[in-house]
């Protein structure tokens, strides 16, 4: 039987635009509570105002993840506003690509800073509100390249192989506080980190749309307590 997620407060990066903020609106409609946070200001107003016309609470926090200092500020901003988390969407992250000689080590360390770091600075800031209500779910928003490396990507595979290997452990770690750890491994989607300035003269109707993810997302956050889905990988049928 699936459960209700209404009443619940989630926290989500990356939610200005994409994934996150696809993410955020759909858990609004299931009357989810909301921690904004991404580096664009703006674009988190947006987020939370189109979000707030569903009924719930909607704060931002502006923050670059790959710092802890400003990831500590930004969640104890959000737990002031809010209260503790119940979800936690692990969805910022960057794309750097380039043949493996020509990337520079400062793109290399800054895929990491933001895609593995970054993460973990966000989960372990989380984390114990969790273990504190004995309960929760954090979902990870990974990649398919996190499970097949491809040429010119070593940065990023190598950044979303490492997101694996962390999501996996952590899994295996909170189960017994009853906290639930999710990965979604999705190919192409129609984002501005797949297309970048080519997103808005790209055909994307045939490419997964960030609200397939976001759908999914609210469905398995749905699933009975105990029972989850610790890794699902997404295609689109046929974007060729």
């Amino acid at each position: 039987m699936a459960q209700s997620i209404e009443g619940k407060i989630a926290y989500i990066t990356g939610a200005g635009r994409g994934i996150g903020k696809a993410t955020a609106l759909e858990l609004a409609k299931a009357g989810v509570h909301l921690g904004l946070m991404a580096r664009t200001e703006s674009a988190l107003e947006e987020t939370a105002e189109e979000a707030r016309t569903y009924g719930v609470k909607a704060v931002t926090a502006p923050v670059d993840i790959a710092d802890l200092s400003s990831v500590e500020a930004a969640i104890s901003s959000l737990q002031s506003a809010l209260g503790d988390a119940d979800i936690l969407i692990n969805n910022a992250g960057i794309g750097v690509y380039g043949e493996f000689l020509e990337l520079e080590p400062g793109e290399w360390k800054r895929a990491f800073e933001v895609n593995v770091f970054g993460t973990y600075h966000v989960t372990r800031t989380v984390l114990p509100q969790l273990i504190e209500k004995n309960g929760g779910d954090i979902i990870m928003i990974s990649s398919s390249s996190g499970l097949k490396g491809t040429a010119k990507s070593s940065a990023y595979c190598g950044s979303k192989f490492a997101l694996q290997g962390f999501s996996e452990s952590l899994m295996q770690e909170v189960r017994p506080h009853n906290i639930r750890v999710m990965t979604l491994n999705p190919s192409l989607v129609a984002t501005d980190l797949t297309f970048g300035d080519k997103l808005e003269e790209t055909d994307t109707s045939k490419y997964m749309q960030p609200e397939d993810l976001a759908e999914h997302m609210v469905s398995l956050l749905k699933l009975d307590r105990r029972i989850f889905i610790k890794q699902s990988l997404q295609w689109a049928t046929n974007p060729f």
